[in-house]
């Protein structure tokens, strides 16, 4: 057997010999393909174990769409409960603070409210007085008020209509003459107004007391 290379093809030619001596000549043609393709071949063989290799090496470090959305979720929990975790130890510092405080005066919400409610009636009570005694220097007229002993109801009824016969009068005025409380006078004032026995002026502050005409022909 022989091989003759033409043409970048190798002729191989085989001699067999048998028993009879004769010879029998046997011809294969075997192509060897050119260098580019064999270097082509090489090198994308080289490039795809590169690439495989940094592969599996780049892998580990590379994350998910998924574990990046679970690692996102977990750090938002975590924020979550780290606020919980400090508004529960505001809120318990609050209610120990609260307590504290109400142990050292449990009334002290009670007191803050009468002197509120003292400094409100104080205010009021000034521009009325203020009133009254303008309205009195206007007239130059002196208010007469008659401090008169303690009363029965009815008693009271007829003095008072005796009292804003003649002149109007607020119900602080008539609350001093008849020496009574100002929820009592107050209630008087309402039950003659409601019964048609006084008539009552809004268009001054305070409001002003007078017996109706019906009550004068009496």
């Amino acid at each position: 057997m022989k091989c003759v290379f033409v043409n970048l093809k190798c002729e191989i030619i085989l001699f067999n010999h048998d028993k009879s001596q004769h010879m029998n000549n046997f011809v294969m043609l075997i192509e060897i393909p050119e260098p580019e393709v064999i270097l082509g071949v090489i090198v994308s063989f080289v490039i795809g174990l590169v690439g495989l290799y940094s592969y599996y090496k780049i892998r580990p470090f590379i994350k998910t769409k998924n574990e990046m959305v679970d690692s996102s979720q977990l750090e938002r929990l975590e924020y979550y409960e780290r606020q919980l975790i400090d508004m529960k130890i505001r809120l318990d510092a609050m209610e120990m603070q609260g307590f504290e405080q109400k142990t050292e005066d449990p009334n002290l919400e009670l007191k803050q409210f009468l002197e509120k409610l003292a400094k409100n009636q104080q205010v009021i009570q000034k521009p009325t007085d203020l009133l009254i005694k303008t309205d009195i220097m206007s007239k130059e007229e002196p208010v007469s008020i008659r401090r008169m002993p303690n009363l029965d109801h009815n008693n009271a009824t007829d003095y008072v209509l005796h009292l804003i016969t003649d002149k109007a009068m607020t119900s602080r005025d008539i609350q001093i003459t008849l020496k009574r409380s100002r929820e009592h006078t107050s209630r008087l004032m309402k039950k003659l107004f409601e019964d048609a026995y006084v008539q009552r002026n809004t268009n001054t502050k305070p409001y002003t007391y007078s017996i109706t005409k019906k009550e004068k022909k009496r």
